[in-house]
């Protein structure tokens, strides 16, 4: 009995972990129904596992679970968009700054690494990848600055805000035209937390003026589509 609670958590952790990352790369749009039995379809589990799947998500606040209607990709709303950056911006520049004072050069090289592989995304065409591992950069200096309780609710922050640029991105350019993570990351590297912590105000307020924050609707596609 033990060995199967096991194996459902396992399977429910793989399949949340999948369709967050759908979610962050905007394969999934907010709005768009999660249906428990296509879900179990395409990953090959369960219903169980799939409800257990989505209620994680809907503790993340990716997903939103509506009663007798099912689940949602959440759609964050304008309050919600702007309350969401009003955060970051209080979080993330001091945790910038803590993390110019503890970065490591195999730090560095981390962050090195999510930005090429963020250009290749962008190269390739797959703006949500790229914007996803752009996500995974700020949770990574939250990490290096060695604060696991803030970490944790920047994760959170970074993960609502794919949610908002998915709904709210009116300057697509925005990411090809910011060298901000090139500038932070050369600030972490000569230990500069004052400057790391005034680049990464500064980013976060030009990621807020991209936002075109009026309510607007999402236009879904297939869920089939969308995760295989």
């Amino acid at each position: 009995m033990q060995g199967q609670a096991d194996q459902r958590e396992s399977g429910s952790a793989r399949v949340a972990e999948s369709l967050a990352i759908a979610i962050h790369e905007h394969r999934l749009s907010p709005g768009m129904k999660l249906s428990e039995d296509e879900v179990g379809e395409i990953y090959g589990v369960s219903r169980t596992v799939v409800r257990a799947a989505l209620q994680e998500l809907a503790h993340d606040r990716l997903v939103e679970l509506k009663r007798n209607r099912g689940a949602f990709v959440a759609q964050p709303s304008v309050k919600e968009a702007r309350e969401v950056f009003e955060a970051r911006s209080l979080l993330e520049p001091r945790t910038a700054k803590s993390a110019a004072e503890r970065a490591t050069p195999e730090d560095i090289k981390i962050l090195q690494k999510h930005i090429d592989e963020e250009h290749a995304a962008l190269h390739a065409g797959d703006t949500g990848r790229a914007l996803h591992l752009s996500g995974m950069f700020h949770v990574e200096i939250a990490r290096i600055a060695d604060q696991s309780t803030v970490a944790e609710f920047i994760a959170q922050l970074v993960s609502r805000s794919s949610l908002i640029i998915a709904l709210y991105w009116q300057r697509r350019t925005a990411l090809c035209e910011s060298h901000a993570h090139d500038a932070l990351i050369k600030a972490l590297a000569r230990h500069d937390g004052a400057a790391a912590e005034e680049l990464m105000h500064h980013h976060l307020l030009d990621l807020l003026t991209s936002l075109d924050l009026r309510d607007q609707p999402s236009v879904p596609k297939s869920l089939k589509e969308a995760l295989n």
